[in-house]
């Protein structure tokens, strides 16, 4: 019998999701290979000495520098001409906080993840919880908590990136005697770092952990199985029935 499908993702969803990945990648590996303090190193020397042997240490640069303004262009063209229809659905959804039931997601979910579903209801009995995982919309709380470090480590790579570049192509003052410049690559650095976990987990939760593969697949077809919608996103999914019932 085929399964019932309900839409999720728009295409112009999709191409900024799959956009946004490529970029991310891109500057992740060419961002490594611009560290040649062999203490910051976390590949070791190799790493950057054989892109710089491809690359050049003046071309890997370029690469990186010219990839994060594509990215940011592209994304400030869809801001603006998708602000009402994508950007403040998106924004509304995942700060959106619901502290209670979100962190009871949180804790149970990660319980029955890492330990089952029986250990984790066997542990909230003492708390005088229940063992059903609290209903989420089209985010859930550890979506929403992803989204909104992601955001955050966004704006922060753009402004540190955008210091360095200054600080690098339009100051004649050394760099390391630039103390602002020095704080930026720093923060850079840190916001990379934390940004590239959270990546990470999302990796694994859409494309590894099974319970969620229809969610990975879904950011090709737009759309997920009836079934999935119901378990996972129930909130979200009583809206889509009710809307479809009143067309």
């Amino acid at each position: 019998m085929n399964k019932r499908m309900i839409l999720r993702h728009t295409k112009g969803g999709i191409f900024i999701h799959w956009f946004n990945a490529a970029c991310w990648f891109i500057l992740l590996f060419t961002g490594l290979g611009l560290i040649q303090n062999p203490q910051l190193q976390p590949l070791g020397q190799w790493y950057p000495n054989a892109l710089r042997a491809v690359f050049g240490g003046g071309g890997l640069l370029i690469i990186h520098l010219a990839v994060a303004v594509t990215w940011l262009l592209v994304w400030l063209v869809f801001i603006i001409a998708n602000w009402s229809s994508h950007v403040v659905p998106f924004l509304a959804q995942v700060f959106t906080l619901k502290p209670g039931r979100d962190m009871e997601w949180m804790i149970k979910k990660n319980l029955q993840m890492t330990l089952g579903y029986k250990a984790m209801a066997f542990f909230m009995k003492p708390l005088g919880l229940g063992a059903k995982i609290p209903d989420q919309e089209y985010y859930n709380a550890g979506q929403k908590v992803a989204a909104q470090v992601m955001l955050l480590g966004a704006l922060v790579l753009a402004v540190t990136g955008a210091i360095m570049l200054r600080g690098k192509y339009f100051m004649t003052a050394p760099l390391a005697d630039i103390a602002w410049v020095q704080w930026a690559i720093t923060i850079h650095y840190i916001a990379a770092g934390v940004t590239f976990g959270i990546l990470l987990v999302h990796i694994f939760m859409a494309a590894i952990a099974k319970e969620e593969r229809p969610a990975f697949w879904s950011m090709f077809s737009g759309e997920v199985p009836e079934e999935y919608a119901r378990h996972h996103h129930k909130l979200w999914y009583d809206e889509v029935a009710i809307k479809t019932s009143d067309q």
